[in-house]
C-alpha cells in the first residue's frame, strides 16, 4: 500500500482581477475579467498530488464562514482527503491576485484560519502523520507550526519538503530537518541575502543552501528550469519547457507537487524534476490555481509530445 503524501499549510480563495498589465504604486487601472479560484499554497499541493493519480491528506484550517465549507468542498472534489481540515471561527484565508496580459502576478495573502494552524492542531493528527511517506509545507502558516512539524518528521526519519514562500529569513536548526529545500529566485535571495543572478550565481546559491543544513535543494529558475542539488552528487540543471504561458499562480505549488509524486513512485530526482516541470508548463497555460492543475494523463502526454528536454 502506498504511503500518502500529507501536505500541511495554507487553504485560501482567491480573488484573481486580470488587466494588460499589474499597476504601479498608488496607480488605478481597468481590469479585463475578475473571478475566483480555490488555492493557497499548501491546498495546491494537495489538489495537484491528487489529480496526479497519488493518495494526498490536507491538513489546515478554514473558517466558519461562507467560503470555509466551498473550500473543503472544493478539496475533495480533486480527491484530497480533508479528515484533518479544522473548521474554526473567524474568516477563511484570501488571496488578492492581479494578473497581467504576460501571466505574471503580484499577490497579497490575508492569512485568516490559517494562522490559527498551530502545533496543537497538528498534534491531534500524529497517527496520520505517522503513516505519511513525503510531508510537505509552506510558510503560509505560523512558523511554529513548520519547526514542529520538521522536527517531528526528523524524528519519524519521513522525507520533508518545505516550500520557504511567501520569502522569509529562517533558522539554521529548521533547515538541517529539511530533505528537501525548494525555493525559487526571490526566495533564495531572502535566505542567503543576496541575488542568484545567473547559472553560476545559482549554482553558488545552492551550495550555499546546502552549507546552510538543507539536504537537499531543489532551485526553481522561473523560465530557465531548475537547479537539482543533492548532498551526495553533482549538480543538475534541468531546462524547462517552452510554453505560452497565460497565468503562472501556484505553477510552483505544481511544481513541488510533481516532484513529490515523483519521488514516491520510485524516480530519481533529476526524472522527478522533469516530470515536475511538466506539471508546473502545463499549469501556466491555464488560468487559476487548483483548476490549472494536469491530471496524470495530460502531464504524461505532454511528456511523450515533447519528449524528455536535455539535462545538461
Amino acid at each position: 500500500m502506498q504511503k500518502p503524501i500529507v501536505v500541511v499549510g495554507s487553504i485560501n480563495l482567491d480573488l484573481v482581477a486580470c488587466a494588460d498589465r499589474i499597476p504601479q504604486v498608488g496607480e488605478t487601472i481597468t481590469g479585463k475579467s475578475f473571478q475566483t479560484f480555490f488555492g493557497g499554497k499548501g491546498a495546491n499541493q494537495a489538489v495537484a498530488a491528487a489529480k496526479l493519480g497519488y493518495p494526498v491528506f490536507m491538513m489546515g484550517n478554514v473558517g466558519d464562514d461562507s467560503f470555509g465549507a466551498q473550500l473543503i468542498e472544493g478539496l475533495r472534489g480533486a480527491g484530497v482527503d480533508t479528515s484533518y481540515v479544522n473548521t474554526i471561527k473567524g474568516s477563511s484565508g484570501i488571496a488578492l491576485i492581479t494578473t497581467g496580459a504576460r501571466g505574471d502576478n503580484s499577490i497579497v495573502v490575508v492569512p485568516g484560519a490559517n494562522g490559527e494552524l498551530t502545533p496543537k492542531l497538528l498534534e491531534k493528527a500524529v497517527p496520520l502523520l505517522e503513516r505519511a511517506g513525503f510531508l510537505l509545507a509552506q510558510l503560509e502558516v505560523p512558523l511554529e507550526t513548520v519547526e514542529w512539524l520538521a522536527l517531528f518528521a526528523e524524528k519519524r526519519r519521513i522525507p520533508f519538503m518545505l516550500d520557504p514562500a511567501p520569502a522569509r529569513e529562517l533558522p539554521q536548526a529548521l533547515l538541517r530537518r529539511v530533505t528537501w529545500l525548494t525555493p525559487n529566485e526571490t526566495e533564495t535571495a531572502e535566505l542567503l541575502k543576496e541575488d542568484v543572478g545567473d547559472d553560476r550565481g545559482a549554482s553558488a546559491a545552492a551550495e550555499q543552501l546546502l552549507a546552510c543544513g538543507a539536504q537537499n535543494v531543489l532551485l526553481k529558475l522561473g523560465s530557465q528550469g531548475c537547479l537539482v542539488a543533492e548532498k551526495s552528487g553533482p549538480q543538475e540543471h534541468v531546462p524547462a519547457f517552452s510554453v505560452d504561458a497565460v497565468d503562472t499562480t501556484a505553477a510552483g505549488d505544481g511544481f513541488n507537487a510533481g516532484f513529490a509524486v515523483a519521488l514516491m513512485r520510485g524516480h530519481s530526482a533529476v526524472r522527478s524534476a522533469v516530470f515536475a516541470s511538466a506539471v508546473a508548463a502545463i499549469s501556466v497555460t491555464r488560468p487559476g490555481a487548483q483548476p490549472s492543475m494536469p491530471s496524470i494523463e495530460e502531464v504524461e502526454e505532454f511528456l511523450h509530445q515533447r519528449q524528455p528536454v536535455e539535462i545538461v
